[in-house]
């Protein structure tokens, strides 16, 4: 057999593991925590849009986002022996190492002296290029406010009114009590009102609620 055919039989051998645990929960997650080299092929492609989308929730559109959900999936590997729920709750656990790291990222950015220094309207904008101008500027807006927010605030919100997660989620995301997800989205949402009631745009968008 050639080298190049030895390739083609690993690589179509990976694939059909790698579906076969996408559709058999309880061989995947026994697969996932035994180490097989065909399950951590599934469980990226099981979770990956998802915790890029909660990364792009929380962060924006950011240049690093590749990057962490590299980060997201080496630390769900690294880990993955000490999870005790069973398939369902999978989904919830990266979940929540998503939104550790997307937390870790702000931190660290926010401790850097340079960072300090970028004004607001030079963070990235979102794109949207069917947009009105009017929604492109308050969502733009919109983001800022968000990069505005102490952290825990930024990401319960995100969460809740980006990702439309409900409530029970967030919390088991952020790992803490429904009680204090609800304060903090209180919070953020105070904090938001007052900083949007500074441009006109903003105001009425979030007032006619769209925002």
């Amino acid at each position: 057999m050639t080298a190049h055919a030895r390739r083609s039989g690993v690589a179509t051998g990976t694939l059909l593991s790698t579906a076969r645990f996408l559709e058999e929960d309880e061989a995947f997650l026994h697969a996932l925590q035994s180490g097989h080299r065909g399950a951590a092929a599934a469980f990226f492609e099981r979770h990956a849009d998802h915790v890029e989308r909660v990364l792009v929730r929380v962060l924006g559109v950011d240049a690093e986002i590749p990057d962490l959900v590299q980060e997201v999936f080496l630390r769900a590997l690294r880990g993955i022996g000490d999870f005790r729920g069973g398939p369902d709750k999978l989904r919830g656990w990266t979940t929540r190492i998503a939104v550790f790291t997307a937390r870790g990222c702000i931190r660290r950015r926010r401790a850097r002296w340079w960072l300090r220094s970028i004004a607001p309207e030079e963070l990235p904008e979102p794109q949207a290029d069917d947009a009105s101008p009017e929604l492109a500027h308050a969502a733009a807006g919109a983001l800022r406010l968000l990069h505005r927010l102490p952290v825990d605030e930024r990401i319960a919100f995100s969460l809740r009114y980006l990702e439309e997660m409900e409530l029970r989620e967030i919390a088991e995301a952020c790992d803490t009590s429904l009680a204090t997800i609800k304060r903090r989205l209180a919070r953020a949402q105070a904090r938001i009102q007052r900083l949007a009631a500074r441009d006109a745009t903003l105001s009425s968008w979030l007032q006619g609620g769209d925002g």
